[in-house]
């Protein structure tokens, strides 16, 4: 979540990408070596940066986890690196440390040359999509599309010998989430090939997979699967559309217009649905609200479901116009909003750093709690907005992947009368979260990023204490069943509540 990203002149982006491409060519004739391994002292380089810099600049590191426990489990990781690793190996360490800090925003990805060598390399992948609950799973995709026997909805008990619970409990070890909301971890591994990358980092993968599942009767029964082989390069193409019919989402929705934000009028039920998935900026999506709630107000529609359960945030000041359509009353983004430190000692592994250092000079204010707060968003209240307003009934779908400036979409309609949030945890806090300026890391040695927030924005003081995301008014989740049959359950009681509200009213 990001509302102020310092830019460069055109000219300035020019030269850069110029020189960029200048010096990138020879290293491109190199081929990269995954399995490259990194000597001990330049790993303990890098984990000392990785650890100052967090120490030094995180707003909310101590926020959930107490110093003590911080600091052991920093000693823990450091105390792993024993001898030379891989970029991989490192990576784990990293993710596992940082998986503590419970800062959804604070993340680890692997290095630019690692991940283009992932787009790019014919690496076997474990072959099923499955949807996460906190001690089961059940597959939604199998990329085997002969596989007679992993078919949608069947239930796996356990893989390669771990329990479900077991290999869920492993793999979130090393997903960040905000404070407690764990919801967003069984997301993250639910996401479409979620389960598989989190596998492949941290156990690796094996050719082939021994899955423990449960029968149309309720009987366990086992058996081995391979590791999917990618298509050659020449062959993508012409599989593309098999391969993503392959892959849907383990719960249908209507067809989408537009992938990023879309809205379907239905004037029998006098209903619209409208799914935005990112609040990003570029995407039109202020002119798409615009003009969106004018057609609500012409065609005098009663009942609106909005479906953000796949928005992992963006704009704030994107989410904050779609609520000012729909809230009752003025109030204001955060309670406060602060950076502890605007430069320190590792400025230059920050990228951009220059940048955010003059936009937080121009933005905050030094107070007398030795903090940097970005006083307007602090200070300014937002008021409803008076024209096409919308007054009807208001369904809003939340789910794992509900993040960041979503989460202070639905935390700030929640309760309203005419509003009611359906589905499941947001992924995001419903305290507040670390963003709002969030610079990426570089290490020097494995290149590895990490992303460094640098506000803390509290909305909710006194939710900070259960650390929870924001919860539905209506808890619905997919269950095994439901993937089986290939249907919402979440719409499906949206449209089960508009229809009863319909005959209601003649």
């Amino acid at each position: 979540m990001n509302l102020f990203w310092p830019t460069l002149t055109s000219r300035i982006v020019f030269s850069a990408l110029v020189a960029l491409l200048l010096t990138s060519c020879a290293a491109s004739k190199t081929a990269f070596t995954p399995n490259r391994k990194f000597g001990r002292q330049a790993l303990l380089e890098d984990y000392r940066i990785f650890r100052g810099t967090l120490e030094e600049y995180h707003p909310s590191l101590y926020w959930f986890t107490p110093k003590d426990s911080i600091d052991f489990f920093f000693n823990k990781g450091e105390s792993l690196i024993r001898d030379s690793m891989t970029e991989m190996q490192f990576r784990n360490i990293i993710s596992y440390v940082i998986s503590k800090v419970r800062c959804g925003h604070t993340s680890v990805r692997s290095s630019t040359k690692y991940m283009r060598y992932l787009d790019t390399a014919r690496v076997p992948v474990f072959p099923l999509s499955v949807k996460v609950w906190p001690d089961s799973m059940a597959v939604f995709a199998n990329l085997t599309r002969n596989d007679s026997i992993l078919t949608r909805g069947t239930v796996i008990t356990a893989i390669n010998g771990r329990s479900a619970r077991s290999l869920v409990d492993t793999l979130s070890e090393h997903i960040v989430t905000d404070g407690w909301s764990v919801n967003g971890k069984y997301q993250a591994l639910s996401n479409r090939g979620g389960l598989g990358s989190q596998y492949r980092n941290i156990l690796g993968l094996t050719e082939t997979f021994t899955i423990d599942y449960r029968d149309a009767s309720g009987i366990i029964k086992s058996t081995t699967i391979p590791a999917y082989q990618p298509l050659p390069d020449t062959a993508i193409a012409r599989n593309r559309k098999a391969d993503t019919a392959a892959n849907r989402r383990s719960e249908p929705r209507p067809p989408s217009l537009n992938p990023v934000r879309n809205m379907q009028i239905d004037t029998t039920l006098s209903s619209a649905y409208m799914t935005v998935n990112s609040f990003s900026q570029g995407n039109h999506l202020r002119r798409f609200i615009k003009t969106s709630f004018r057609e609500l107000n012409e065609r005098k529609i009663s009942h609106l479901v909005i479906d953000v359960r796949s928005n992992g945030g963006g704009d704030a000041v994107l989410s904050t116009l779609l609520t000012r359509y729909l809230i009752r009353k003025s109030f204001t983004l955060a309670d406060s909003l602060y950076a502890v430190r605007r430069t320190g000692s590792y400025n230059r592994y920050i990228k951009k750093h220059f940048f955010y250092r003059v936009g937080m000079l121009f933005v905050t204010r030094k107070r007398k709690d030795g903090l940097y707060h970005f006083g307007y968003f602090e200070r300014h209240r937002y008021t409803p907005k008076k024209t096409n307003h919308f007054d009807g009934s208001v369904y809003i779908i939340t789910g794992g992947n509900s993040f960041s400036a979503t989460t202070l979409f639905a935390k700030a309609l929640k309760g309203q009368e005419n509003v009611t949030l359906v589905g499941e945890e947001t992924g995001g806090g419903a305290y507040g979260n670390s963003a709002w300026m969030i610079p990426d890391v570089k290490l020097p040695h494995t290149r590895l990023l990490f992303r460094l927030p640098l506000f803390r924005l509290v909305m909710d003081a006194a939710a900070v204490k259960e650390g929870r995301g924001v919860e539905p008014d209506l808890y619905v989740a997919s269950t095994p069943e439901s993937i089986r049959r290939g249907y919402d359950p979440k719409l499906e009681l949206v449209r089960k509540m508009i229809l009863k509200q319909q005959l209601k009213g003649k």
